[in-house]
């Protein structure tokens, strides 16, 4: 189990942008995470004073990076990953800030090689689906031409 810290430092988020609370599980398939942050009040992905559900994709995305960084291994710089696409997501509520529950977040490795990784990604509070999908990450992008 990983917490704040330890996720903090395998992914590019820092400070307030660090949503994820901790590891639970994962393996080199998948990988489970928790997070409270989306009842915080100054949560930097609000707008209109509201977290709206697609923000839960940043959420799936930063647990797709901590997987990555995990597999990297200890002591490695991990790989940068790009957001390349979403497909197939399905929205089940219309915010996130109304769940007094922490946010579970699931992400599964589809397929993947040295340049890019399929993932199908879950979010959900006490049990309830709040969004669902597969997004695409692309490995460095900057060195892609």
């Amino acid at each position: 189990m990983l917490d704040r810290s330890a996720i903090a430092a395998r992914i590019p988020h820092q400070g307030d942008m660090c949503l994820l609370d901790r590891v639970v599980a994962w393996n080199e398939s998948s990988i489970q995470c928790t997070a409270s942050s989306h009842r915080r009040s100054d949560n930097p992905l609000r707008a209109g004073d509201r977290l709206g559900v697609a923000t839960g994709i940043e959420y799936a995305a930063q647990a797709m990076a901590v997987h990555g960084g995990l597999l990297t291994g200890q002591g490695r710089p991990p790989r940068q990953g790009y957001l390349a696409s979403v497909r197939g997501v399905r929205f089940h509520t219309l915010h996130l800030d109304d769940q007094d529950a922490d946010l579970q977040i699931d992400a599964e490795r589809v397929s993947g090689d040295a340049r890019q990784v399929l993932y199908r990604f879950s979010v959900s509070a006490a049990g309830q689906a709040l969004l669902d999908g597969r997004a695409a990450v692309i490995l460095d992008a900057e060195g892609l031409q």
